[in-house]
């Protein structure tokens, strides 16, 4: 039981290291664009309404211009002046370029996230980069 516990644990540390190294490799590219989106809830200690935005949030994955996609919620750190946990949803997005974050922008699937779930939100703040 100790020897697949091991294997378990070894094997999801591996898993989480996955993204920080997607984000490295992006990171030597030229033009990656970063696309961080923060949502308020209308109704913010709703949990249906929390699953149903995290639900839409995940399956914008689906869309092939994105590289990598962090969907989260605000964590439990210590409280700061600098920190700023009023959001109830952020995702964190990569794209190759300018012309992936674009077909993104139009694809059908982020239409659909939009009118399936533009009602559950009351605040929505983008910050796009680019490498500097």
């Amino acid at each position: 039981m100790k020897t697949n516990r091991r294997k378990f644990i070894a094997s999801a540390s591996l898993l989480t290291l996955a993204p920080a190294v997607t984000g490295l490799a992006m990171e030597k590219e030229k033009n990656v664009l970063v696309h961080h989106v923060f949502f308020w809830l209308k109704n913010p200690d709703n949990k249906e309404d929390l699953a149903k935005l995290l639900a839409g949030v995940k399956s914008l994955a689906k869309i092939e211009t994105i590289q990598f996609l962090h969907v989260g919620v605000p964590a439990s750190t210590e409280k700061r002046d600098v920190v700023d946990n009023s959001y109830a949803v952020s995702e964190l997005m990569f794209f190759k370029d300018l012309a992936g974050q674009k077909t993104y922008q139009d694809h059908p699937i982020h239409q659909k996230f939009i009118a399936d779930c533009s009602h559950l939100w009351e605040r929505v703040v983008v910050y796009d980069t680019i490498n500097g």
